[in-house]
């Protein structure tokens, strides 16, 4: 029986399909290669929690064998209805938990970011039958689709490769025409990017342009720091967040770095932190043990430490928290806001970095910290060196429910110099993944306004993708605060917007920079812990007035 097309063209055609399999009937075929030959490579890539979809499944064995080993959560699509019918009958009872659906791949019936694979064997080739426009046309589509219904991450890297905007963006600074984006998972360990560039530069040349020479040497660039050394100290389930993990990584500088990682949303660090030297028990053993030993130049000066009480309290990780903690000289007389009584409210703890930094830097502060989950509150103490204090206080609440809930106080309840925001969407399907959007809808802002002073400053890191949302995020806040400065993070998505209600108050950027020097002149006073990295004026160098 001969079951090939007369032509290439025939491969994108439905009732060619449909024949197909009605010739073959229900014996599998299996294209470019079976489970055996693949289970290797797709056992590293595909984890068996991960939600799979196989597009042009056909009537191949591949994915009732992924099932048979643990991979459950596996939809499966076909624009054949023969071969789909078939599929159901084979597996109905042997396995209910995975899905057939007849479904055009290029106009896919699934909400956005709906997998966190999509596994394709030969699909493309069946549609890629030649060059001409029509066709180039339908592959176009059948990416887009694949890429709205891929699970990338969220926040930057989200952005970065999981939008046109982002990639183009990506290829632009990376200043090639030609620009090929590889996702790791977290449970694949590297030594360095040498390893990882050994074991893709074979593929990395099959996707090469024609005509490339075939020595020519291709670059690897990495976003991240998922690369080497990784220590996971402490995994557990939130019940509000879901599974997270305590993490300990080493940086470039050779010295570690705690984080705190989501895995619904594991390409996002949701806190970090850097451990302090010589302070790690399980390091003075090391030194002890190895005393006599030569320590090569490149090791690392400590072993990832145990919990909290190795956190470097005085430095910050996220450069959008450093550029908050610069909007304090907006409050003007920074050389007095050492000895100046300041209320602050912070909505989102996180790892605590932020409001610790706060009650350490500034004696005179008193804060109250919003969590909505409390889970957070148990992972910034024991494994972020955060503590309760006379001047620090953390209210397990909904950050809506709070602000609400003091505005309805009116003139009773003291009102903050500064406010705050710093809390994620658990929604990664929304345009905007910080703040959640009722956080910034206009009725909302008018009772963060009713709580803070009247020269007060509310600061709320905006991470937003979608052009149009964000236009309509700053007319809303516009609205309420009169004077808004923007803050861009360089090579990140999150912006700083530094809110007041008081349009006279403006400054020009020569005199927001001399304020910001005398703030942080202040705040490097003999005896005071300080990062010398962290310069305040650069922080607020690129802010502009919307």
């Amino acid at each position: 029986m001969n079951l090939l097309p007369k032509s290439s063209k025939e491969f994108g055609s439905v009732d060619y399909w449909e024949k197909f399999f009605q010739q073959r009937g229900k014996k599998a075929f299996e294209w470019y290669g079976t489970y055996l030959e693949l289970c290797e490579v797709l056992h590293k890539y595909i984890k068996p929690r991960e939600k799979v979809l196989v597009i042009g499944c056909g009537n191949s064995e591949l994915s009732e064998q992924l099932y048979d080993v643990g991979y459950r959560e596996i939809v499966n699509i076909d624009i054949s209805e023969v071969v789909i019918k078939q599929m159901r009958e084979r597996n109905a009872s042997r396995r209910p938990q995975m899905s057939f659906l007849k479904m055009d791949m290029t106009q896919m019936e699934f909400p956005d970011a709906s997998f966190q694979v999509v596994l394709d064997k030969g699909t493309l080739d069946a549609v890629l039958t030649d060059e001409e426009e029509k066709t180039l046309q339908q592959v176009d589509r059948m990416l887009a689709e694949v890429g709205r219904v891929l699970q990338v991450g969220g926040r930057e890297t989200e952005w970065l490769f999981g939008m046109e905007e982002g990639r183009k963006q990506l290829a632009a600074s990376a200043g090639f025409r030609r620009l090929i984006t590889v996702a790791l998972h977290r449970g694949q360990q590297y030594e360095g990017m040498d390893t990882i560039q050994a074991e893709l530069s074979a593929r990395v040349m099959e996707l090469a342009p024609a005509g490339m020479p075939a020595q020519q040497q291709v670059p690897f660039l990495s976003v991240g720091g998922d690369i080497g050394v990784r220590t996971v100290q402490h995994q557990d389930r939130s019940p509000m967040s879901g599974d997270y993990v305590i993490e300990d990584v080493l940086g470039d500088d050779k010295r570690f770095f705690r984080r705190l990682i989501f895995l619904s949303n594991r390409n996002v660090v949701q806190s970090e932190a850097r451990l302090l030297k010589d302070v790690s028990h399980r390091a003075q053993k090391k030194r002890k043990k190895d005393r006599k030993k030569q320590r090569p130049a490149d090791t690392p000066e400590d072993l990832p430490a145990a919990p909290g009480q190795a956190i470097d309290k005085s430095y910050l990780c996220c450069e959008h928290h450093k550029a908050m903690i610069a909007g304090l000289a907006l409050l003007r007389n920074p050389e007095l806001l050492l000895e100046t009584p300041l209320a602050l409210l912070v909505v989102g703890l996180g790892g605590g970095s932020l409001p610790l930094f706060v009650h350490d830097h500034f004696p005179k502060s008193c804060i109250d910290a919003v969590e909505i989950d409390p889970s957070m509150l148990e992972v910034a103490t024991q494994w972020f060196g955060f503590s309760q204090s006379d001047r620090m206080k953390v209210h397990i609440a909904d950050g809506l429910d709070y602000i609400t809930n003091l505005a309805g106080r009116g003139e009773v309840w003291p009102h903050y110099d500064i406010i705050m925001f710093d809390v994620d969407s658990k929604d990664p399907t929304l345009g905007m993944s910080c703040p959640p959007p009722a956080f910034v809808d206009q009725p909302f802002l008018q009772k963060v306004k009713s709580i803070l002073t009247p020269k007060g400053v509310f600061i709320l890191n905006l991470v937003c993708r979608d052009l149009g949302l964000k236009d309509s995020v700053l007319a809303r806040l516009k609205a309420v605060f009169p004077l808004l400065y923007v803050r861009r993070i360089e090579d990140e998505v999150n912006e700083i917007l530094f809110c007041q209600l008081q349009p006279e108050q403006k400054l020009a950027t020569p005199e927001l920079l001399e304020m910001a020097q005398a703030l942080e002149r202040t705040l490097k006073k003999p005896g005071r812990g300080w990062d010398d990295t962290y310069v305040l004026s650069d922080m607020l160098k690129t802010v502009k007035i919307v």
